[in-house]
């Protein structure tokens, strides 16, 4: 019999995509955690993904899954303008809920994940991996103690260049596409976490035919006149760091900062590089996470908090507004 440290994890995942592949992989690095079932709208999806990942179910129906008794957690990987639909059935049929970030499309949404939560008392958490990394935790750690002395700016970007494609879920109205949802959000993230709040926001937004933004230009103001600048972009390769200036040092996240194992510290003349281990592609951190929480009968993450989840996303909501970008509701 498993001891209550070792009770087994059933896995299930909605939306068998590219970052679905990552954490089945990543789910086999974590001892007492097996992938059971997996399901896709395209049977023939679920089936392929479940026979490379060795899961004992797939099924071309999403509600099937979140019925079957076996299935404890189910990670929600799809397009994000089905985030919250699939979580609320999830959680209504009281499956914990690992959900890709961005949590939902808008605050509403989230509110609604969150009340569902509540309601059947089922663990829910936004599936921000960066928040669950060594050198993000250590470098958020250093800027919390003062290391850098107080915070007056942050640069952070995130640019790639993938082939345009209007159907794709980067590019796609209906899917919630656009630079700021899918790695905007990490800029952002990362400021929210050094410095909290800010009191004024403004943005600037180029778009493509489909009515999404191809990048976003960010400028948060905070209290004591810190400042930071954030980019994304879908049209071009960036540096992908970020930089945390100090009034007392300067701290360096490596490419890419979001998913780094390594940062530098700039202080009194002198430098110190900071290096740090990622198990596995880098999900194993906020799995194993989960899985305890999951164990332990909570349903809430102290780490990626419900009110984490709603200040980002009331970030994404200002920054959107401030763009013109509006989706459907």
């Amino acid at each position: 019999m498993n001891t209550h440290s070792e009770r087994i994890i059933r896995w299930g995942i909605i939306g068998p995509g590219k970052i679905a592949h990552k954490f089945a992989r990543d789910l086999k690095e974590i001892p007492h955690t097996e992938l059971y079932a997996v399901a896709s709208r395209h049977p023939g999806r679920a089936e392929a993904f479940a026979n490379e990942h060795n899961a004992a179910k797939a099924f071309g129906n999403h509600e099937a899954l979140a019925q079957d008794p076996t299935v404890d957690a189910v990670y929600i990987a799809t397009p994000h303008s089905l985030h919250e639909y699939y979580s609320v059935m999830c959680l209504s049929h009281k499956k914990a809920v690992l959900c890709e970030k961005p949590l939902a499309m808008n605050t509403a949404q989230v509110e609604k994940m969150i009340a569902a939560s509540k309601t059947h008392q089922v663990l829910l958490m936004e599936a921000m991996w960066t928040a669950f990394l060594p050198h993000f935790q250590a470098a958020v750690e250093m800027v919390r103690d003062g290391v850098l002395g107080e915070i007056t700016s942050i640069e952070a970007d995130f640019g790639f260049h993938p082939p345009f494609n209007p159907e794709s879920r980067l590019f796609s109205k209906q899917l919630g596409g656009g630079s700021l949802l899918d790695i905007g959000i990490y800029p952002l993230f990362l400021s929210m976490a050094m410095l909290g709040k800010p009191v004024n926001i403004d943005a600037h937004a180029t778009f493509v035919e489909t009515g999404v933004d191809s990048s976003c230009q960010i400028t948060l103001q905070y209290d004591r006149n810190a400042k930071a600048q954030l980019f994304s972009t879908v049209l071009k390769e960036t540096p992908t760091v970020a930089v945390i200036r100090g009034r007392e040092g300067t701290l360096k996240i490596h490419p890419r900062f979001h998913e780094s194992s390594s940062f530098t510290v700039e202080k009194s003349g002198k430098t110190e590089r900071f290096t740090f281990t990622n198990r596995g592609e880098g999900f194993v951190h906020e799995i194993e996470h989960f899985c305890n929480l999951l164990r332990n009968g909570e349903t809430e993450s102290p780490v990626m908090t419900f009110d984490n989840s709603r200040e980002l996303i009331g970030l994404l909501d200002a920054v959107r507004e401030k763009i013109g970008l509006h989706y459907e509701d």
